[in-house]
């Protein structure tokens, strides 16, 4: 039997002394001069009335900010490549360039939110994601769009890395997954309506136009945020080290080889979805012929599929079936889907139109709600006292996956859609060698200990279980 988690009433129990206090100055003393708003008892976000749902939004927001960066220029990026003359392979060095920004940005983030705080570290993120995006709107060349992109990319890593290390100072065990699945509802709203709003936009506008629509959600979030969102991480739970301190308690997480299994599943889950998402745009219009208004529609009823079957696992799964088995259906159900899309691309099966396809990556897009929000919550569970490390680590993973598989998704060109078929079935395949191997569901563990005190005593967390 799988890991049954926590008892009910302590899955549900949140953390209230992590959501910080105004400080009581000891004699001679004074608060401490963040700036953060300090939110009435009444309205901290763990309450369940509208500061709640306040709470929700702007962190749906903050992790929906890299769907958007990516998914609302999709169905620009073949006029991209008219406009520079560049080939599909350059311009999408443009997703891949924002890929790798968002992985390295949270390496760098998540350990100085643990260290100063949440608020400080994610409202410079943010405006730097501002200038970025207008930047890319005014790049002259492919090539300088590339590194406007990565600094997009880099910027806007606080926003994702910020969000999930606030779930975690806010909720533990099973009401951590639940809350990560509401989140899904919010953020999945972005790949649903980025590709249609940049459609839209495209209609009106060109390409550039996008990315000014992306600096103005970035500038609202950012005031919303900067006015809303309290601190969550009190100063006694804050890291004092600097970087010595951070690398250790990485290695103390990559240690671990529980924490280290989930990492690998949610990466190459994340991968086999991004291959869809970098390659989708080309397969469907130019291979299929579909227009940019038809592929926006395709890929908002996928979207719907992802957010649907969140809410699934979130409001029926989690808690009444084990997180394990969760994720283990769902990367059965993906492995089954890209299966079925390589032989219907290789034309094993012969001349395949666009609906099967489609209906392939729906049920591939769908099952990823079963895998990534579930190993997000197990992995985060591993490190309660290093919140925004573990977080970076999980994140930068997903991203750095995503950025090796988007170019390989192009490798032969235009003309076919088999890369992308064998990259997310290469992906799921070591996805779930890594659950059977690493996470090892159905085994009893024992709880990690502070990551960086393992570290630095040497004792090695990967003989865990």
């Amino acid at each position: 039997m799988s890991d049954p988690g926590p008892s009910p009433a302590a899955a549900e129990r949140q953390i209230p002394q992590q959501l910080p206090t105004p400080p009581v100055p000891e004699a001679g003393g004074t608060p401490e001069p963040d700036g953060a708003p300090r939110a009435p008892e009444s309205a901290r976000p763990t309450d369940r009335g509208r500061a709640g749902l306040l709470t929700v939004l702007i962190l749906g927001s903050l992790t929906a900010l890299p769907a958007l960066s990516m998914d609302m220029y999709l169905p620009a990026l073949p006029d991209i490549g008219t406009a520079y003359g560049s080939p599909a392979a350059e311009v999408q060095l443009t997703l891949t360039a924002c890929l790798l920004g968002l992985a390295v940005g949270q390496i760098v983030v998540g350990p100085m939110s643990d260290r100063f705080g949440r608020r400080r570290p994610l409202l410079i993120g943010m405006a730097g994601y501002v200038l970025a995006s207008v930047a890319c709107a005014l790049a002259p060349g492919v090539h300088s769009l590339t590194a406007f992109r990565l600094a997009q990319g880099l910027a806007g890593a606080a926003a994702i890395v910020i969000a999930r290390a606030v779930v975690r100072d806010m909720f533990d065990g099973l009401a951590m997954a639940r809350f990560f699945s509401t989140l899904m509802l919010i953020s999945g709203l972005a790949p649903i309506l980025a590709p249609v709003l940049g459609g839209q936009v495209l209609r009106f506008t060109d390409w550039r136009g996008v990315f000014l629509v992306l600096a103005g959600f970035g500038l609202i979030t950012t005031v919303v945020t900067a006015r809303c969102l309290p601190e969550t991480l009190a100063p006694r739970d804050r890291h004092a080290g600097g970087v010595g301190e951070a690398l250790r308690t990485v290695r103390g997480l990559l240690a671990d080889r529980v924490f280290t299994g989930y990492l690998l599943v949610g990466s190459f889950a994340f991968g086999a979805l991004f291959a869809y998402v970098s390659a989708s745009s080309f397969v469907v219009q130019e291979i299929y012929g579909a227009s940019p208004q038809t592929f926006s529609l395709l890929f908002m009823v996928n979207s719907i599929g992802l957010v649907a079957t969140g809410q699934v696992n979130g409001k029926l799964l989690v808690g009444r079936v084990s997180l394990d088995r969760v994720i283990a259906v769902g990367l059965a159900v993906i492995l089954l889907a890209a299966v079925a899309l390589l032989l219907m691309t290789s034309g094993v099966l012969g001349s395949v139109g666009l609906f099967p396809v489609s209906a392939a990556l729906f049920v591939l897009m769908s099952a990823m709600a079963l895998v990534l929000p579930n190993a997000n919550s197990e992995g985060l569970m591993r490190a309660s006292r290093a919140a925004g490390s573990a977080s970076a680590l999980l994140g930068a993973s997903q991203f750095l996956v995503g950025a090796i598989a988007s170019p390989l998704v192009g490798i032969a060109g235009e003309g076919t859609a088999v890369p992308m078929a064998v990259v997310q079935l290469g992906a799921v395949l070591v996805a779930g060698t890594s659950f059977v191997l690493l996470c090892r569901p159905g085994r009893p563990r024992a709880r990690m200990e502070s990551p960086a005190a393992s570290a630095s005593s040497g004792s090695s967390a990967s003989s865990t279980t």
